[in-house]
């Protein structure tokens, strides 16, 4: 059965057929003209009679004087000839490329005919130029110079019958291909305004990016990207960066695309930025601050506060403790340990849940009360499980605060919808419950999932299974398809809507979180859905968020697929992450990165687990 991929765009140009040579002379110009001005309609030969009417008249008056009318007249008419080849030359083209639209009583080539016949009774997409017929034509031109046409229209057809997996990579390279046009070397892209915003100025995108690549087997993008690296990065800079992001981006990249490359590039770089990360670490209590100066050695907390959040604290360990291990170097590990073994033992966990912010200088849970598994606490979690497994299931302390946060979880923050039974992870402040669902939540299934598979109860599979389901209608509710930044859930019986959303939680930051889950679900089950449901989401983000000059872009509003509100900023966790997820999601090769060798950091960058002592 015919099966349509990437290669089968529709491209709007013309055949040879279509275009009859253009080298065989007057005569057939001449034909073609007539033949085509014949199948005008009359309204359309009575205004193109009116335009040369309208130039007679325009000669005369401009030129009133008699000796100079025959001249003019001349000039008039010497012009006829060629406003008539142009009119009939772009007449030709819009006459061919209606031609080639689908038209529900005409006859179609057999070969659309075929695709038609096995996407029947299918749901099917067409994403295709929003540019005028001759505005196309005319861009057309010097592609068709330079070689093959571009791609303009791409059929998707739900059910499996396109290649996914280039479908992803097609994304990947138009993300690219704004990123390289407008943003390249710097942090972010604006796909929007066709410029750039920096964060650190370390070129984030490309960094996170670069195993992204790999894996897709974009080789001549990598390469390019590898150039940029030995070339121009340099951080010897003077500049503050934030702890966490820089280790899970940045670190984390770098030791991923060294361990899949076996490049020493990268390695060597990994091992300049984590050396100029490790004075976050010198404070009064070993927690560490959030921001250090890179060039200067410097580290301190935000302005604003002697906090740091719980998650930037305890999600750094993977990345360290990994660099440890390939330079035999044991003061990073030694400092990541020894946060990990201080939030283990503090007062003020509720059920295994911790608080919010910890003080770098008393070492201390401080906010008190406040407990989520969204901003400022998740990935403490995920890391727990993830430590774990990286250092070969021994470390127990870490599993015991990993399984008693689970059923502190279930005890105190699960909750369902009384209408339609949706599973949920709500918030809890000062003992009052609070029915809100942060999109960060949903890399919780993933993470059960992944316990189960590792030997944990599975009960932890059952409840990841419910929490999918809730993470996927997140999306499936929303009219352009695409989950909210925040929802609320409606616990009230008899309820149409299970979910709210608020004015101000209503934008999507193109998160990988649902994705993430997926991906790890259907790893584990092989249940179609989970496939289903990410090439859903795929398509929303191509529809509500794919910028037509190269990159995609946030939306400030999920609910208005007519005006998303576009944010103009494409996050290095784009690239990084959600494609990536969903190219593995879509991807038949279970060796692609094996779940049995691999563990991946909070920023989807995979790292090997260790090896058993013999």
């Amino acid at each position: 059965m015919y099966a349509p991929s990437r290669k089968d765009f529709i491209l709007l140009t013309l055949s040879d057929e279509d275009s009859g040579g253009y080298n065989n002379g007057k005569q057939w110009r001449r034909q073609s003209c007539w033949r085509k001005w014949k199948q005008l309609s009359r309204l359309q030969r009575s205004l193109i009679l009116f335009f040369f009417a309208m130039l007679l008249i325009c000669g005369i008056v401009m030129y009133p004087k008699c000796s100079r009318l025959t001249t003019t007249l001349l000039s008039v008419y010497s012009l006829v000839p060629f406003v008539c080849v142009r009119v009939c030359v772009c007449v030709y083209v819009w006459h061919v490329l209606e031609q080639r639209k689908p038209h529900p009583n005409k006859q179609s080539s057999p070969v659309l005919q075929g695709r038609q016949q096995n996407v029947k009774d299918r749901e099917t997409n067409v994403f295709c130029t929003s540019q005028s017929p001759l505005r196309y034509w005319a861009n057309l031109q010097p592609a068709l110079k330079r070689g093959p046409a571009p791609k303009v229209c791409m059929w998707s057809v739900s059910g499996g019958l396109v290649d996914w997996p280039e479908a992803v990579k097609e994304a990947f390279r138009h993300a690219w291909k704004g990123y390289r046009e407008f943003a390249w070397g710097h942090d972010e892209l604006k796909p929007i305004s066709k410029s750039y915003g920096e964060w650190f100025g370390l070129g984030l995108t490309l960094i996170d990016a670069l195993d992204t690549m790999w894996i897709m087997g974009l080789k001549e993008e990598f390469e390019e990207a590898r150039k940029w690296v030995a070339t121009e990065l340099s951080f010897f800079r003077n500049v503050d960066v934030n702890l966490f992001e820089t280790t899970i981006r940045i670190l984390g990249g770098l030791l991923s695309t060294y361990h899949l490359t076996g490049d020493s590039l990268f390695l060597d770089k990994a091992k300049d930025i984590g050396s100029r990360l490790m004075p976050a670490f010198s404070t009064p209590s070993k927690i560490p601050y959030s921001d250090v100066n890179i060039g200067k050695g410097v580290a301190h907390p935000p302005r604003w506060t002697s906090d740091s959040t719980v998650a930037e604290v305890a999600s750094i360990q993977l990345e360290f403790r990994e660099l440890s291990r390939l330079t035999q170097d044991p003061q990073y590990q030694k400092a990541v340990d020894e946060v990990m073994k201080i939030v283990h033992r503090l007062d003020g966990k509720h059920d295994g849940l911790v608080p919010l912010f910890i003080n770098t200088n008393s070492g201390q849970f401080t906010h008190r009360g406040v407990f989520t598994l969204g901003a400022r606490a998740d990935s403490y979690y995920e890391y727990l499980l993830k430590q774990w497994i990286q250092g070969g299931k021994k470390e127990k302390e870490l599993l015991e605060d990993y399984l008693q946060a689970v059923e502190g979880v279930k005890k105190n923050l699960l909750r369902k919808t009384l209408s339609h039974g949706l599973t949920f992870v709500g918030e809890l402040s000062h003992g009052r419950f609070n029915p809100k669902m942060d999109h960060l939540v949903c890399f919780l299934p993933g993470t059960l999932a992944l316990g189960a598979y590792n030997g944990l109860p599975p009960n932890h599979m059952e409840l990841a299974t419910q929490l999918m389901e809730t993470c996927y209608q997140m999306y499936k509710q929303m009219e352009t398809g695409l989950s909210p930044e925040i929802a609320h859930f409606n616990l009230q019986p008899h309820s149409v809507r299970n979910v709210e959303v608020k004015s101000a939680d209503r934008h999507n930051l193109l998160r990988p979180e649902t994705v993430e889950s997926l991906f790890y679900m259907y790893r584990f089950t092989g249940d179609q859905r989970y496939r289903d449901w990410g090439w859903e989401i795929f398509q929303s983000f191509n529809k509500h968020t794919r910028v037509p000059s190269g990159g995609y872009t946030s939306i400030g509003n999920v609910r208005d697929p007519t005006n998303p509100s576009p944010r103009d900023k494409m996050e290095s966790f784009f690239l990084a992450e959600t494609l990536k997820y969903l190219y593995l999601l879509f991807s038949d090769d279970q060796e692609l990165i094996s779940l049995d060798k691999y563990v991946f950091n909070t920023e989807a960058h995979p790292l090997p687990i260790w090896p058993s002592d013999p």
